[in-house]
Parts: structure tokens; C-alpha cells; sequence
């Protein structure tokens, strides 16, 4: 954005702005040609501020991930490595079953095998601190990946997305799972 014209800078934050609506609305497949009918831009305008889907969802969900990025690095410092896993699991179960188009993207980018710096990459790398610190607690099941987390969180959010109340539905989906991944600890009976 540094050293673009006025009008430049002004027509992606108009496009970011309906863009992140039109996502919101319509999921991560919103029309790209109604977004910039919608900003009152021609489709080429759209196509130099964001040449593919992936950049302009890239854009749209940028500051939702570095949110969760910046959570799990907070979180491995706690002291309780399982509680500051599953803490941070929730809030991306959270953000991906509630922010619309979230969840698809984020697969998408997992199936595409996808870039270094892609939304995808970006939480696996803050996330992978997290589950190793769980894994050398015993707190997870050895074998256990960032990858697989994810794939099983976008999984529960692409099946609550269309749910009444897809937070609490997504959030029950996810004890489940946790119950699977990392059981409780429960005291021996002697």
C-alpha cells in the first residue's frame, strides 16, 4: 500500500470493505464481479488489488488471523500446556465456525498444500509451539499434528456453519474431539 496513489489506496479499503461484507454474507465463493459492481470499480480494479480469490480472502481474514496468531503465542506461555492448547483450539473453532467463509478458505489452503505466508501456514506455525508443549506434557496423543487439528476444526466448522447457534454447536463438536485427541487425566482407583 505504501507509495500507491490516493485513489488507489482508497479503492482497496472501499474493496476490502465490501469485500469482507460480500465474504460475510455469500462465504468464501462471494462473486468477485459483484464485489466490484457493489464498490462501483470495474472487475479490473478488483483483479490488480487482489489477482486471485486467494488474496483477496487473504485480505479480508488478515487481522482474524493474526488475532489467533498473537493468542497462541501468548498462550505457550502458560504454564498449564493442555489448558493453553485447548484454549487456543477453541478460539479457532470459534472463528472459523462463526466468521463466514473462514472455515473454506482455511481448508482450501490445507488441500492446496498451500503458501509459506497464507492464512493456513500462518496458524500452523503459532500453533506448533502449542501442540508440542502439549505433546511433551503428555497431554496429547503422540503423533498428534497442528495439520490434524486444523482439519478436524475446519471440518466441525463447515458442518455447524449453517447450525442455528454455530458457535455452541462448533464448541460441543470440539469437547468432543478433545475427549478423543486428549482425554482428562482421571485419578487410579486403588
Amino acid at each position: 500500500m505504501t507509495g500507491q496513489r490516493a485513489d488507489a489506496r482508497r479503492n482497496y479499503a472501499l474493496l476490502l470493505a465490501v469485500a469482507s461484507e460480500a465474504v460475510a454474507t455469500d462465504g468464501a465463493d462471494a462473486s468477485l464481479e459483484q464485489i466490484a459492481r457493489t464498490a462501483g470499480v470495474g472487475s479490473g480494479t478488483v483483479r490488480r488489488h487482489f489477482p486471485t480469490r486467494r488474496a483477496l480472502l487473504e485480505a479480508v481474514f488478515h487481522d482474524r488471523i493474526e488475532s489467533l496468531c498473537t493468542l497462541a503465542r501468548d498462550c505457550v506461555a502458560r504454564e498449564d500446556a493442555r489448558a493453553a492448547l485447548l484454549e487456543w483450539l477453541s478460539a479457532v473453532t470459534a472463528s472459523a465456525a462463526t466468521i463466514g467463509g473462514l472455515a473454506t478458505a482455511l481448508n482450501r489452503d490445507r488441500m492446496a498444500e498451500a503458501e509459506p505466508h497464507c492464512a493456513t501456514s500462518r496458524i500452523t506455525d503459532a500453533g506448533s509451539p502449542l501442540i508440542a508443549r502439549a505433546a511433551a506434557a503428555g497431554a496429547l496423543t503422540p503423533g498428534v499434528t497442528v495439520t490434524d487439528l486444523l482439519a478436524l476444526i475446519t471440518g466441525i466448522a463447515l458442518a455447524t456453519q449453517d447450525h442455528p447457534n454455530a458457535a455452541t454447536e462448533s464448541a460441543r463438536l470440539l469437547a468432543l474431539t478433545i475427549a478423543g485427541i486428549s482425554p482428562t487425566p482421571t485419578p487410579r482407583s486403588r
